[in-house]
């Protein structure tokens, strides 16, 4: 009856947002084209460029090799040995690329299903082109400020994730051991790199539209109410559009020049907002990783990470 009534609501909500799009085409066509752009300008310099070096140092099994040596710092805190490179990939890549990285290994055997939770949790992270270019630069217009959200977000995400890998049962790999250099690494590497971009990309515009939708028509209205007790309207609306879109929000809250505006953005990044997490959960749901349980421990380290923010932005 769950189910049925789940599915119901969802054909609900998506004859309403096409009859929209029908019926108002200037308006979210051009929203379509907004997002699109922005995901050029915004994302897609800083995920590009990290995403072939990321595959390619997968696919080759040198991101694998070389997190042999910290095997025993690893073991210590309850993680595969692969987790200390797909946490490096991570940070320099950004999202998705860390869930892509988790979902590579566990593919190959290298992560068991029962660990993969965990270093996912570890390696959902935004990249520091993203956070200091993107929003700091661009949207703030100071890149002191995204230095501060760039560490307080791997501050919140790797304290979260070691704590609950600290309290979980021991790590046991399962599986092959090893990932085998792949044939044809660049090909592959370029296609997967070109592809996941491109879904990133196709992700961020059409919840962009979503997000205007959702304005348009209030949807997000009893949030919005609830969050104007402790913050002003235009940044309570920013913050709604950000758990849709985390860089729609991060855009609205730089226009807002509030106080608690750095601080909120760091939270969307972290957090991730519904675009950001079911990119990530495309890839994790493969490797056996609960969608709400992740969504869970994400939005505990972005309370974590705008707690941080208060204490130094």
């Amino acid at each position: 009856m769950k189910r049925k009534i789940g599915y119901i609501c969802l054909c609900l909500s998506l004859v309403a947002f096409g009859a929209a799009i029908i019926i108002h085409p200037e308006r979210y066509v051009n929203c379509c084209f907004q997002g699109f752009a922005m995901w050029a300008e915004c994302v897609l310099p800083s995920l590009f460029p990290f995403m072939v070096i990321t595959l390619i140092a997968v696919k080759s099994g040198i991101a694998e090799k070389a997190a042999l040596p910290l095997k025993k710092v690893t073991k210590k805190i309850k993680l595969p040995p692969a987790a200390a490179s797909c946490f490096i990939l991570s940070i320099c890549s950004g999202y998705p690329a860390g869930s892509k990285v988790v979902s590579e290994f566990y593919e190959s055997g290298v992560i068991s299903k029962r660990d993969c939770a965990k270093v996912a949790y570890l390696c959902s992270t935004s990249g520091p082109l993203f956070i200091v270019g993107s929003v700091g630069f661009k949207m703030f217009a100071d890149k002191t400020a995204g230095v501060k959200i760039l560490l307080a977000h791997l501050f919140s995400v790797t304290v979260i994730s070691l704590l609950i890998s600290l309290f979980s049962k021991s790590v046991k790999t399962d599986g092959k051991k090893h990932i085998s250099a792949d044939e044809n690494v660049l090909y592959n590497t370029f296609y997967g790199a070109v592809t996941a971009v491109t879904v990133a990309g196709g992700f961020i515009a059409f919840f962009y539209v979503v997000a205007t939708f959702c304005a348009d028509f209030s949807l997000l209205y009893p949030l919005e109410k609830f969050l104007s007790l402790m913050l002003d309207g235009q940044t309570s609306s920013a913050v709604c559009l950000g758990l849709v879109e985390a860089t729609t929000g991060c855009r609205a809250l730089s226009a807002t020049g509030g106080k608690l505006s750095v601080a909120l953005a760091g939270f969307l990044i972290t957090f991730g907002g519904f675009s950001i997490l079911l990119q990530q959960l495309c890839y994790l749901t493969k490797a056996g990783v609960k969608p709400l349980k992740f969504v869970a421990v994400k939005f505990i380290q972005a309370l974590l990470c705008f707690a941080v923010l208060l204490l130094i932005a």
